[in-house]
């Protein structure tokens, strides 16, 4: 191969390098308004009134948008739609957006938004899941019977859904085990702090048409939900993406996009909004906060007999896309073990807290946190090596998961080979300064691939270049240089001669979106779908050209097409110029898909409340970590860490290296400093003077291990790498300060107030 497996550098590098590369913020259109928003100063109030004269009176003020502005039945959401594109009628968390102004300069509207004077009404705030389910509790969301849904969900009161898996009778075989360990577990909200805050750019033509930018992880879903929202056809609004700053879940479904638009569309100008860090932080998307309780039951021997897991999740006051991150979490739950008898259920819950969506793992690294401490636990107590033990349990080729989707490709043992040869695991000394103690953790995962529609047009230029179109927005991990690396080595063309189009819903093939670790597999799929119907068509006509059978000809490297055991041959520079200029057309190759695997095999498990009826092909990790925690004040780090991820076929090998090492960060910022800190329905720490990052101080040495199984089913075997490399940290982390302290840790982050606890034998501080 001479495009796939190359470390090529991004394709965007150079306009980042050189400081050209556009974001939402550095867009501009002529006579463009800017706009500021109000947050609500409650939980939880009806809203009475609006006064917007003293607004509209001050100075370059054009436009003030309320509730009143959005239609009453315009509701949007991925699982249920239970969202407006404003607060309308009440507000349900703090911060939440209940007007916005359009003014000349932003200096202006942010001055003006405070004259904006609401009546409110007061009502009890529910601020825990637990507070939500209560007899009596406030109701968030008193027509949620009515709300269109896209799944079971089994909504009622102020439960958003539910879900439960079940495969095998875990109540009849406890009695078989010989060690049963069974805990609480708890995590918090993590924010996504992508680079750029969350941002738009909506302009409304002379037809009344909407084009939108905006910082997105799929024009697609920003298009629907728009759309929905403001009850606009799809085919009046246009949406495209600049540059991304990152993502990582937090742009995947709407932030300000529908109250953008709602804003252009009232003044008939452009009206740009770009959210403070501050507000970023408020009035967007969180990882959930989950309340775990988990039982996992082994015989004498170590081999997995029973897993029963029950999650209670903390949905905020909108559904987003929560439902898919609780049943996903569940579907995790028994991690990557042969288990026969598992069950797996959750309640997600309506809180007066700003929304929670996806994040990075979706879910995986809260049940994995607890699941893989409880497998050290299991080998603790029947003196099993933990390495050993995930051996003995470990699923292989032709196994189902839990519930359904079976395995075609799996490198889990060789990822543990791998870091068990790598970290010196069991051999390596563990040297602790005067003062501290070190230990040594493990934890293995896996995560899917493929999910939901996409597709890809490839088009073949005149001079024999190549046009790729997929509509898969690259938010800064490298999928536009992976996917012109798939499509150049289809065509046996240098990478160079693809040029990859940005996201664009009037032109572009549908995708769904940019989650899930789902581009490089899923899209990847269909641009050799695409580059193959461009390669047939080429073929015909070069059969032509050549007056030689079809069956006779061969591609060659650099874009020819040549008769088989001869020097004759065709550039596709040749080949093009005739279907453009004397036979045939243009050509252009399309294809499209849906991932159709089922996630449930109903003759073997039981579902009910399945948000993903089709989900599959697993990458496989395991993750192994030295830790440091200081005596004095219970202080943690990360002294060294090593990384192997299966990835069916290393496209870009160093893109996926990076991607092993982000994951492996933003994990460590899971388990040892995030947490968005709430007093009562406020957010205390919106801000990174007072919301800890890891930054490169607290990084440890990171030895990223790329494995190749190749997934049969994948372009050139290859399967995604996004997630996988975040989900076992936490637990590693974990498993290291059991080694370092003893015990379990039932709570991240671990702080050192939590760390100095378990120091001094008073268990784990709240």
């Amino acid at each position: 191969m001479t495009a796939v497996g190359r470390s090529i550098p991004k394709l965007e590098n150079r306009e980042k390098v050189l400081g050209r590369a556009e974001y939402i913020d550095d867009l501009y259109r002529p006579g463009m308004l800017h706009a500021a928003i109000l947050g609500s100063p409650h939980a939880h109030a009806k809203i009475i009134s609006y006064d917007v004269s003293e607004a509209l009176a001050a100075p370059g003020v054009v436009a003030v948008l309320t509730g009143d502005d959005v239609p009453a039945d315009g509701r949007m959401g991925a699982f249920i739609k239970d969202e407006h594109a404003i607060a309308k009628g009440k507000v349900l968390y703090l911060g939440e957006p209940v007007a916005a102004i359009a003014a000349e300069t932003l200096e202006q509207a942010r001055a003006a938004v405070n004259l904006i004077r609401v009546e409110y009404e007061e009502l009890p705030a529910i601020l825990s899941p637990e507070a939500g389910l209560a007899p009596g509790a406030a109701i968030l969301h008193p027509d949620v019977a009515n709300y269109v849904k896209v799944f079971d969900a089994g909504s009622e009161g102020n439960l958003c859904s539910r879900t439960e898996l079940t495969e095998g009778d875990v109540d009849a075989v406890w009695s078989r085990c010989a060690v049963i360990v069974e805990g609480e577990f708890t995590t918090e909200a993590q924010a996504h702090v992508s680079i750029e805050p969350c941002g738009a750019l909506a302009e409304v033509d002379a037809q009344g048409r909407v084009t939108l930018w905006s910082a997105n992880q799929s024009v697609f879903r920003v298009q629907a939900n728009v759309c929905e929202s403001l009850k606009l056809p799809m085919s009046r609004l246009r949406s495209l993406s600049p540059r991304v700053g990152a993502g990582f879940g937090n742009k995947m479904e709407p932030h300000i996009q529908p109250l953008t638009v709602a804003l252009a569309l009232k003044t008939g100008r452009p009206v740009k909004c770009i959210l403070t860090r501050e507000e970023d932080f408020e009035i967007v998307r969180a990882r959930h906060p989950f309340r775990i309780r988990m039982k996992t039951g082994a015989d004498a021997e170590g081999r997995l007999i029973a897993r029963d897991c029950e999650v209670l999740v903390d949905c905020g006051a909108y559904a987003d896309d929560s439902p898919g991150v609780i049943g996903y979490a569940l579907l995790m739950s028994g991690g990557p073990y042969r288990i026969p008898n598992q069950r797996a259920r959750g309640k997600l819950v309506y809180t007066n807290k700003l929304r929670f969506g996806a994040f990075r793992g979706f879910g995986n690294p809260q049940v994995s946190f607890a699941g893989e401490q409880q497998i050290d636990e299991i080998a603790r107590k029947l003196n099993i090596d933990p390495i050993e033990m995930r051996r003995r349990n470990m699923l292989r080729d032709g196994d189902g998961w839990f519930v359904g989707p079976k395995i075609a490709s799996n490198g889990l043992a060789r990822c543990i080979d791998a870091v068990e040869a790598a970290s010196g695991w069991g051999k390596r000394a563990l040297v602790a300064r005067p003062g501290t103690r070190r230990g040594m953790g493990l934890a293995v995962s896996a995560h899917i691939s493929g999910l939901l529609g996409t597709g890809a047009i490839v088009r073949m230029l005149e001079d024999g270049t190549i046009s790729l179109n997929t509509g898969a927005t690259d938010i800064g991990q490298g999928s536009d240089t992976v996917l012109a690396q798939i499509c150049a080595e289809t065509l046996k063309i240098p990478v160079d001669m693809v040029s990859v189009a940005s996201p664009d819903t009037d032109g572009s093939p549908y995708n769904w979106g940019t989650t899930a670790s789902r581009v490089t597999y899923t899209t990847g799929r269909a641009v050799v779908g695409a580059a193959k119907e461009v390669l047939r068509q080429a073929m015909e006509h070069a059969s032509e050209m050549l007056d030689t059978p079809v069956d006779d000809l061969e591609l060659r490297e650099g874009g020819r097409i040549a008769i088989r055991g001869s020097n004759t041959d065709l550039p596709f520079a040749a080949i093009s110029g005739r279907a453009h200029w004397a036979k045939g057309g243009p050509i252009v190759g399309h294809h499209t898909l849906v991932f159709e695997e089922p996630t449930h095999d109903p003759k073997r498990s039981i579902a009910l409340g399945l948000p993903f009826p089709r989900i599959g092909v697993f990458s496989f990790g395991a993750v192994a970590i030295e830790v440091e925690v200081d005596e004095v004040t219970g202080q943690t780090r990360a002294v060294e860490a090593w990384s192997a991820i299966d990835v069916g076929r290393a496209i870009n090998p160093r893109l996926v290296e990076v991607q092993i090492e982000g994951g492996l960060v933003q994990g460590l910022g899971f388990a040892l400093y995030e947490e968005m800190v709430w007093d009562g329905p406020r957010l205390v720490n919106p801000s990174l003077m007072d919301y800890k990052i890891p930054t490169s101080a607290d990084t440890p040495p990171i030895h990223s291990i790329v494995i190749e199984d190749p997934e049969p089913s994948g372009p050139f075997g290859a399967k995604g790498a996004g997630e996988i490399g975040l989900n076992p940290v936490p637990a590693a982390i974990a498993n290291a300060l059991a080694q370092a302290v003893g015990g379990v840790s039932p709570a991240i982050p671990l702080t050192p107030e939590r760390v100095l606890a378990r120091l001094e034998g008073d268990g784990d501080a709240p």
